[in-house]
C-alpha cells in the first residue's frame, strides 16, 4: 500500500470520526469553530527518578506497581483561515508530520508553529537538511527563550532548527494570566509560564465563548505533580519558578473550569482540573 493511499484512507476515517483514538494517538476536541487535535508522537516507560522530591510514600500512593507511561505530544489547531501547530515533537520517524497530513493539512498549508520552549523534543519537526518542513509557516516563540538558547547559552541544535525560517521567526513577550491578553494569532494568546525554561510559554485558546489551555511542559509526571505541584522535575531549569507556574496554571484552570492539555500527559492528554486539598486532581477526557 502506498503512503499516499494510507493518507487518503486515514483522512477518510477522520471525517467519520474513527481516526481520533488512543490506538491512533490522536485525540479530537471541539472548541467553538476550532478543531483541536492532541497528537501523540510516542510513549515510553515513565521514570520517577526525574522527580527526586517525591519520596517513597508519595510514589507508593500515586504510581501503579506496574509502572506508568510517559508521552510526548503536540497540538494541531484547525481554525477558519489558519492551521496552527503547537510544538513539533522530536521528529522521530516523521510521526507528527504524517499525523498532520492525515488530518488534512499539507506542510505548505500550515500557517504557524507556536513553540512552548526550545528543548529538543519540541522542535524536531521544524527542518530537515537545512530546509523548512513547513515552508509557509511562521514560527513564534518567547523572546526570553530565543535569547537564552541562541545567545546567552547558545545551543547549536536550536540554532540549526530555527535557521531555515529566517524572517519568518517571530518573537513575542509572554503575558500574565488574568491580564488583559493580547492575541498573538486570532483566538490564541501566549501565557508566560517561566521556570521549566527561561521563556517557557503556554497558550490560551479562545473561540465561541469557550477556552482551552495548552500548558506545554508545566509538568512531566501528571500522576504525582497534579496532587503535589510543588514537586519539580530535574528537567526544570528553575525548579522553584516551575513549581509556582505549575500551581498557577492548575489553579487558573480549576477556578475557571478551563480544560487543560500538556505535552507529557498520556492519552488523551487533555482534561479538567479540580482543586483537591493543597493540590489538584486531573480528570482526563474520555
Amino acid at each position: 500500500m502506498t503512503k499516499e493511499l494510507v493518507t487518503v484512507l486515514l483522512f477518510g476515517a477522520i471525517t467519520t470520526g474513527t481516526f481520533a483514538s488512543e490506538e491512533d494517538g490522536v485525540y479530537a476536541y471541539k472548541l467553538g469553530q476550532y478543531d483541536i487535535y492532541m497528537l501523540v508522537e510516542g510513549e515510553r516507560e515513565g521514570n520517577t527518578n526525574i522527580i527526586p522530591g517525591a519520596g517513597s510514600e508519595i510514589l507508593g500512593r500515586f504510581i501503579p506497581p506496574a509502572g506508568f507511561k510517559h508521552s510526548t505530544n503536540c497540538f494541531l489547531i484547525k481554525a477558519p483561515g489558519q492551521n496552527v501547530l503547537i510544538d513539533t515533537g522530536m521528529g522521530v520517524n516523521n510521526v507528527i508530520l504524517e499525523k498532520v497530513i492525515a488530518l488534512g493539512v499539507q506542510p505548505a498549508q500550515l500557517n504557524a508553529i507556536l513553540l512552548t520552549h526550545l528543548h529538543g523534543d519540541h522542535l524536531g519537526t521544524l527542518q530537515k537538511d537545512g530546509k523548512t518542513i513547513f515552508p509557509n509557516a511562521k514560527v513564534y516563540l518567547d523572546a526570553r527563550e530565543y535569547e537564552y538558547f541562541t545567545k546567552t547559552h547558545a545551543n547549536q541544535g536550536v540554532i540549526t532548527a530555527l535557521a531555515p525560517y529566517g524572517s519568518n521567526l517571530i518573537t513575542f513577550e509572554g503575558q500574565a494570566l488574568g491580564a488583559q491578553l493580547k492575541e498573538l494569532l486570532p483566538g490564541i494568546s501566549p501565557i508566560a509560564s517561566y521556570g521549566h525554561t527561561p521563556g517557557h510559554c503556554s497558550f490560551l485558546i479562545e473561540n465561541g465563548g469557550a477556552k482551552f489551555l495548552v500548558a506545554g511542559d508545566f509538568l512531566h509526571i501528571a500522576l504525582v505533580q497534579f496532587p503535589y505541584p510543588d514537586i519539580s522535575a530535574t528537567y526544570d531549569m528553575d525548579q522553584k519558578a516551575a513549581a509556582a507556574t505549575r500551581r498557577e496554571l492548575a489553579d487558573y484552570a480549576a477556578k475557571n473550569k478551563i480544560p487543560i492539555g500538556g505535552m507529557h500527559i498520556v492519552y488523551p492528554g487533555v482534561g479538567n482540573v479540580e482543586a483537591d486539598g493543597s493540590g489538584f486532581r486531573f480528570i482526563p477526557f474520555k
